[in-house]
């Protein structure tokens, strides 16, 4: 599909871009931050933004732990600074389940991310010119141990909940595996404690399609002209992931077998004539281009097919056995990315070691993205789940 402008070479948030709701903190000025791969990094910014009002004693603090493509933005309109409008805005807000009148509400940017937070298309400290093939690999635990950072910052002692869906999932999971005593209770939806053979294939597949992009110059590609960049290859890594994202009942019943450029062709059958969805799938790829960057997509991808909370810690039942924190894991019924199981296991677990955990199951043709979409679902439970740890003991 032909696009009426080129493509950004990157859709990141640079310094001198406007800022919007955003805000920063720089850490690792004096002592370097070290990764899991065992780099270390210094200047490290984290891009955050906050909802509400901390509380006198610090009790009423969530973090949101966003998904693969998304950013600080969870809830609020688009403007300048922010393309989108905020990527939970159903949930989140005055007088929502998470509700801003009433708890002091943080989402950052993850460690390797493109809308603020040190990530590929950032500036090195060391020359100022994008990090590019220089950036590390980063894991789920690194995003958390920066989180932690920036909780020291905020002067929050203890998260009242954190709360995740899909690679925000892990987070939560790593936070309550990492720091059991600095939260409260956890909301883990659509994720899972290890990640598949499957999910890593899927994302496997995105990586190589970057990977052949020829304009992705091994991760070197920022001082190209618009329309230069690995647009193409970040383009057909979306469209992958968008297949797993949704469910066949939905795709086909808004997509049946229609074919997209019959009009054009007539009668006649060509080899690249399209489909709907192929269009479909094009447009979401075309619409990612234009506010991510290349670089993130792949640090992102592999942080979330590294996951695993047994890593180094022995077994899943001795990482999992860290957690003492009253969950409640979502399931999605049709989601065939991050199957219902895996949120079951989570449950079950947790049971089993007698930690309080309830599980609840979306009813939705949307798949995996229906946490995002039927709010209608998911709303009652969270606001209920967040009402008895606000009034609990603390």
């Amino acid at each position: 599909m032909s696009s009426a402008r080129p493509l950004p070479v990157t859709g990141a948030w640079r310094p001198g871009d406007e800022p919007g709701h955003r805000q920063f903190f720089t850490f690792a000025t004096d002592r370097r931050f070290a990764l899991d791969c065992g780099v270390a990094l210094s200047d490290v910014t984290i891009a955050y933004e906050t909802w509400g009002v901390l509380d006198a004693d610090g009790a009423n603090a969530i973090l949101l732990c966003h998904a693969w493509t998304g950013d600080s933005h969870a809830t609020g309109p688009a403007g300048r600074g922010h393309p989108t409008s905020g990527w939970w805005d159903d949930t989140v807000g005055p007088g929502k389940p998470i509700d801003t009148d009433r708890y002091f509400v943080v989402c950052a940017n993850v460690l390797g991310g493109c809308q603020g937070t040190t990530g590929p298309a950032s500036p090195h400290p060391l020359d100022g010119q994008p990090y590019g093939s220089r950036f590390p690999v980063v894991t789920i635990r690194d995003m958390v141990r920066s989180q932690a950072r920036l909780m020291e910052h905020l002067g929050v002692r203890r998260w009242m909940a954190v709360i995740g869906g899909s690679m925000g999932g892990m987070q939560a999971l790593e936070w309550a595996v990492m720091y059991p005593r600095r939260i409260r209770s956890m909301v883990a939806i659509a994720t899972c404690m290890q990640a598949t053979a499957q999910q890593i294939a899927w994302g496997a597949i995105g990586r190589r399609a970057i990977r052949l992009d020829p304009k992705w110059r091994d991760g070197d590609y920022y001082d190209a002209e618009p329309g230069d960049g690995p647009g193409e290859g970040l383009e057909i890594a979306r469209m992958v992931a968008q297949v797993t994202f949704r469910s066949d009942n939905v795709f086909t019943d808004r997509f049946g077998r229609e074919l997209a450029d019959k009009a054009a062709v007539g009668d006649t059958l060509g080899m690249w004539q399209r489909f709907e969805v192929e269009r479909y799938l094009e447009y979401h790829g075309q619409k990612l281009a234009r506010r991510f960057d290349t670089n993130s997509y792949l640090a992102i991808g592999k942080a979330m097919d590294l996951h695993d909370v047994a890593r180094g810690r022995g077994s899943l039942e001795r990482a999992m056995a860290r957690v003492i924190a009253p969950t409640m894991a979502v399931g999605i019924w049709s989601d065939m990315l991050y199957p219902a199981y895996q949120q079951q296991q989570i449950h079950h677990t947790l049971l089993a070691n007698g930690v309080p955990s309830e599980y609840i199951e979306i009813d939705s043709p949307h798949g995996h993205d229906a946490f995002l979409i039927n709010s209608d679902q998911l709303d009652e439970p969270l606001e209920r789940f967040l009402d008895g740890i606000a009034k609990s003991d603390t």
